[in-house]
């Protein structure tokens, strides 16, 4: 009998209300404010969002823990234990949510003994439901998905995320490890502005990789669920394993792309998510 099934049943029920509530928030003024810099944005829908998901789950799992991005925001830690725990981006996207550029995602992971045990990634605005329970496949609205397959780095498209750093020499970084992973060469470098769908493109063989350096847990847990099982392989970004917590991944349709990545890119520190940083 598999104990979390009736976890993923219900996280994927949460997921659609959450869904819902983005879509209808999406026909309202947007308020808007700035976390840590006039890039880094919060609107009054991530925090409603988050409040749903975990405030239903808690409800109905009361002795599970979570980790959320708005709660994290707030003071709470970011502590990933054995225990059953909840990783939850209320709103994956939050700029492209303020602009309404459609790639606006909810992202649930639930891990155990620290391994991923699920994920869910609900594409709402394209009404594209991701789910992966582990060992036993990927799919998107119940139809099972696979990567690409593809093991040439010359024909992939790339994914990563573009956009201004303070520290002037990550901005540097940054833009030179684009040029490093373009002149390889690749088909290209796409930007889609969500980092769990970016994960989801990958596991569905619309795109071959996905590389970030400055994510979090709330944003990969979700979505490297569905790519590994979707036959994709997740590492650092030094070509090590990969970490949760550690701020960075690539993820890839073939280890041979993922490693070819590695070689190309400089990585930067950006602090974990289980220290102080």
């Amino acid at each position: 009998m598999d104990p979390w099934q009736e976890c993923m049943d219900f996280g994927v029920e949460v997921t659609k209300e959450a869904g819902k509530m983005i879509r209808e928030a999406l026909q309202k003024e947007i308020s808007v404010r700035e976390k840590s810099s006039p890039v880094d944005l919060v609107t009054e829908t991530d925090q409603k969002v988050e409040e749903l998901i975990i405030s239903s789950i808690r409800e109905k799992f009361p002795t599970h823990s979570f980790i959320g991005e708005e709660s994290v925001a707030a003071g709470a830690p970011s502590a990933l234990t054995d225990g059953p725990t909840w990783i939850i981006d209320p709103i994956d996207g939050t700029t492209n949510f303020v602009h309404r550029f459609p790639f606006v995602s909810v992202s649930i992971g639930f891990t155990v003994n620290r391994q991923i045990e699920f994920g869910i990634v609900f594409s709402c605005l394209e009404d594209k439901m991701y789910t992966a329970r582990r060992g036993r496949g990927a799919f998107c609205n119940g139809t099972p998905i696979t990567v690409s397959g593809q093991q040439d780095i010359t024909k992939s498209l790339i994914l990563t995320e573009m956009g201004f750093k303070k520290d002037p020499e990550h901005f540097r970084t940054v833009m030179a490890n684009m040029e490093s992973v373009l002149s390889i060469p690749v088909h290209g470098i796409r930007a889609p502005g969500s980092a769990a769908v970016n994960m989801c493109l990958v596991a569905c063989g619309a795109a071959d990789a996905y590389y970030h350096i400055g994510i979090h847990c709330w944003d990969m847990a979700g979505g490297a669920a569905i790519l590994t099982e979707a036959g994709g392989v997740v590492m650092d970004i030094t070509g090590g394993p990969f970490d949760l917590m550690s701020r960075r991944l690539i993820a890839a349709s073939s280890r041979g792309i993922a490693e070819s990545i590695a070689k190309k890119i400089q990585p930067f520190c950006c602090g974990r998510d289980d220290t102080e940083n």
